[in-house]
């Protein structure tokens, strides 16, 4: 083997190495020794598993389901890549052979994805989300083995340690913190013979190292020590909080000038900032200024820098962890995080557009679900009581009374019975007062 990496030398033939593996590892899982050809990479692996206490016979344990899963994938650094990873593999995992996973670093699925026969087959091993695959738990495998020896690696056939694991092929790199060099989790793609092959594993390094300068983009350094919390949603005044320090109340111009440039990390040039939140044009970039020079003493020191505008430290909005949690496919979270329209009243433009387009986003996943909770936890809350098309997918999941009542009173107050709305019914909402917030939705 001229590559201990890769699983088949070229011209190899997999069944008879397939064999041969086979009776490699009940030698080893029998009296201990490994024979050849078992992978120096592979051999080490295994005596790491037995000395884990892995059993050739054990499965993966589902650590994470449902909620506590979402939000730990919403949390994740890499949910902010996973966009890329899946145009990148969605090849592989749509053409029904393969399957793309991503694990944590300490070897979790967060996410498996792929055709659903494929994935059907995957879960009788439990090769699911929020299933510990570690080589401590379940022994060699490609996602485990990588993050374990912080390398890309290819696991062939019986090479995996568990034997209802061992019809599977798969390639795995690890994915590391392009600011510290830590691991943060591994990407795999997981299928049959045909991954054994130096180009898949060369494919999986790319995808690992590409998802890497996409972090170095979207990450600035020191984030998790420097962090400043910004409270938006439904709130006309905002709340700021450094990290360790106590809350600071803005004003709602202020409000708007900390949203734009918190989604503005690169920063933005003064006529950028001017446009963005007036729009009378009239306006003078010297009133803009003047709103600066007197935002500039109420926050942590440093904390607004010029040329071009930016927060000096990494602002984390709330807004944006909802943003997230709908991209990790975290609805139950998205709608927990969501306490209201970002900055309600507010008349900025950037503003208007930045709010309407997460109102918009969270109300088509909740329809598109159609989970009878989230949709009456929208229809009962002060922004959806009188959003007639969440009303009418409650309905179609759960037909009561008081829902039909309900939907029977919008259309009679919108004199449009029986049609269907085009788009959302928008109406100013009195129950949003300066610096109002709710802290929990109506009950249902």
């Amino acid at each position: 083997m001229t590559d201990q990496w890769v699983a088949l030398e070229p011209g190899a033939d997999p069944d008879e190495r397939a064999r041969a593996l086979r009776r490699a590892h009940e030698t080893f899982t029998t009296v201990g020794t490994v024979p050849r050809p078992v992978r120096p990479v592979v051999a080490e692996s295994w005596r790491r598993s037995a000395r884990a206490g892995v059993g050739p016979d054990g499965t993966a344990s589902v650590e994470l389901t449902d909620d506590d899963l979402g939000a730990y994938r919403a949390e994740h650094p890499l949910a902010q890549v996973m966009p890329l990873v899946r145009e990148l593999v969605g090849t592989f995992a749509a053409d029904g052979s393969h399957l793309l996973a991503v694990c944590d670093a300490h070897g979790r699925l967060m996410w498996v994805e792929g055709h659903p026969t494929t994935l059907r087959r995957a879960d009788r091993m439990n090769f699911v989300p929020g299933a510990r695959w570690s080589e401590a738990a379940v022994g060699t495998n490609a996602p485990g083995t990588a993050v374990a020896v912080d390398r890309p690696v290819q696991v062939f056939a019986a090479e995996h340690f568990i034997r209802r694991v061992q019809p599977w092929t798969c390639a795995a790199a690890p994915i590391h913190d392009p600011h510290t060099g830590r691991v943060l989790g591994a990407v795999d793609i997981t299928g049959g013979d045909g991954l054994a092959h130096p180009h898949s594993l060369g494919f999986v390094q790319a995808v690992a190292r590409a998802a890497e300068s996409q972090l170095s983009l979207v990450t600035p350094p020191g984030q998790t020590e420097d962090t400043v919390t910004l409270s938006a949603l439904g709130r006309d005044e905002a709340e700021v909080r450094p990290r360790g320090g106590r809350r600071i109340r803005l004003s709602r111009r202020h409000s708007e000038v900390l949203v734009l440039l918190a989604r503005h990390p690169e920063g933005m040039t003064g006529d950028e900032l001017l446009c963005a939140l007036y729009p009378d044009e009239s306006v003078t970039p010297v009133t803009l200024r003047a709103e600066l020079a007197r935002l500039r003493p109420l926050l942590p020191p440093g904390l607004l820098a010029s040329r071009p505008y930016r927060l000096s430290v990494p602002v984390e909005c709330d807004a944006a962890l909802v943003e997230r949690q709908l991209e990790a496919g975290s609805l139950t979270a998205a709608v927990r995080t969501y306490r209201g329209p970002l900055l309600p009243n507010s008349q900025a433009p950037a503003v208007v557009r930045l709010r309407r387009r997460l109102a918009g986003a969270l109300r088509t996943a909740l329809i598109t679900r159609g989970d009878p909770d989230l949709l009456a936890d929208w229809a009962h809350a002060p922004w959806g009581e009188h959003d007639l098309p969440v009303w009418r997918a409650l309905a179609a999941v759960r037909p009561t009374a008081p829902v039909r009542a309900r939907i029977a009173a919008l259309e009679a107050e919108l004199a449009v019975p029986g049609i269907p709305s085009r788009r959302p019914q928008v109406r100013q909402t009195p129950w949003v007062t300066s610096g109002a917030t709710y802290s929990q939705r109506p009950p249902v």
